[in-house]
């Protein structure tokens, strides 16, 4: 790694919208961050992942319920020995950031969430060295292009966002640079409860805004300056080329892909 780049904080978000949650249910699991995936909690290859990451130094777990993870002998032993530490998390994913962040303090930080169960250590680096190479940025956000998820998983279901020429998902990635970067953790509490209704989001940044993405006249380029000169800081889109990166465990379907993948992979 450039001995002149920044080592990254790392947090990872694991707290639930509440304590009903259907696919640890259907699961049979404690918590949604502790599914079995390849035979160990599906948080713990996040955080195998993390720790493979040179960019990475210290990585916080914000959960809403830390003793859940303690009664996992392997996670219990990161805690004891230094290696990982558990908050309580907030009552939203950007609250929980915002926290982070004062943890942090001058250090950036990378967020990712319990439930990247296919995150490998050389997409955290080649997302990060990507981020870093613009020092103006203040924020880095991770996507993946409709067309390459499509072409390796045909039948998966994501929630993307039209863009003129292409569509792109989210890879649960995101890169807190600066502090100015706060800036934008503020503003996505105001806008995270929109998430998942694409069009109501970018109602969020104005009526100008809406139209012109309504009618597929912004490139993700245009759209990323635009959000940046509303939010106040500089947000940059980093496109990975992993399909897999896209792929989180939002819902059961997504909990049998990632299986298969394991199981694919463990028998390669």
């Amino acid at each position: 790694m450039d001995a002149m780049r920044a080592r990254y904080a790392a947090l990872v978000l694991a707290g639930r919208r509440s304590a009903e949650d259907p696919l640890a249910r259907a699961a049979g699991a404690p918590h949604r961050a502790l599914l079995d995936v390849g035979g160990e909690p599906m948080l713990e290859r996040v955080l195998r992942a993390l720790d493979a990451a040179a960019s990475v130094d210290g990585v916080e777990v914000s959960i809403d319920d830390p003793d859940a993870l303690r009664s996992f002998s392997q996670l219990a032993a990161r805690e004891a020995a230094g290696a990982l530490r558990l908050s309580a998390s907030a009552a939203s994913p950007s609250r929980s950031v915002l926290a982070g962040l004062e943890r942090a303090g001058t250090q950036p930080l990378l967020v990712t969430t319990a439930d990247h169960a296919l995150l490998q250590a050389d997409w955290v680096e080649a997302f990060l060295r990507e981020a870093d190479r613009d020092a103006d940025v203040d924020v880095a956000v991770a996507l993946v292009a409709a067309s390459r998820i499509r072409a390796a998983f045909p039948d998966a279901r994501r929630t993307y966002l039209p863009f003129r020429g292409e569509r792109y998902s989210g890879a649960n990635l995101f890169a807190f640079r600066t502090p100015r970067a706060r800036a934008a953790a503020e503003f996505w509490s105001r806008a995270e409860h929109q998430r998942k209704r694409p069009w109501r989001l970018v109602a969020t940044f104005g009526f100008s805004t809406l139209l012109l993405f309504l009618l597929r006249r912004l490139d993700l380029a245009a759209a990323f300056e635009r959000a940046s000169s509303i939010v106040g800081v500089r947000i940059a889109p980093i496109v990975l080329p992993f399909a897999e990166a896209a792929i989180d465990v939002d819902k059961l379907a997504d909990w049998e892909l990632v299986k298969q993948l394991v199981a694919r992979e463990g028998s390669a």
